[in-house]
């Protein structure tokens, strides 16, 4: 199974940035994972915010392939303890999902044709995080769940 994290614009802070990339080679170590960045839109400001939701939802789109199991990161989401999310992962290894994409949109949310592509969607928390944090988390979350699965001493109960 193949993972992918995409997300819209690129990280910029470099403490975020290192921590990504730390968890992302360790996540390498049980399973195909790629960060795959949808660049920000030029003109962004000139734009409103529906717009902006509209033009990013048509890239996401474009990015998507027939058979993608796609989820988003949304506040509006299930929300998991790390164990369930571990389960729900290895769930969708055992039934052969060829690829997942895990997706964090711009900074307005989705546009309606992007929920419409959604199998599910995930809340990594009731709180808000700026969307380079929540890249952060959600590869965190990735290893602990696959050291959970692997029975490995990550996580702690």
């Amino acid at each position: 199974m193949k993972i992918i994290l995409l997300v819209v614009g690129r990280t910029v802070d470099n403490n975020i940035i290192a921590g990504i990339n730390e968890y992302q080679q360790r996540v390498k170590h049980f399973t195909q994972f790629d960060i795959d960045v949808i660049p920000e839109l030029k003109n962004a400001r000139k734009l409103s915010e529906q717009q902006q939701k509209e033009q990013e939802g048509e890239l996401i789109a474009k990015y998507m392939d027939s058979g993608d199991y796609v989820v988003l990161l949304d506040e509006g989401g299930k929300e998991f303890r790390s164990k369930e999310f571990a389960s729900w992962i290895e769930h969708k290894q055992n039934i052969s999902t060829k690829r997942i994409v895990f997706v964090v949109g711009g900074p307005y949310g989705f546009s309606q044709k992007v929920y419409s592509l959604a199998n599910e969607k995930i809340s990594l928390s009731r709180m808000t995080f700026s969307h380079q944090m929540i890249r952060l988390l959600f590869v965190e979350q990735l290893y602990r769940a696959y050291t959970i699965i692997n029975g490995l001493p990550y996580h702690h109960e």
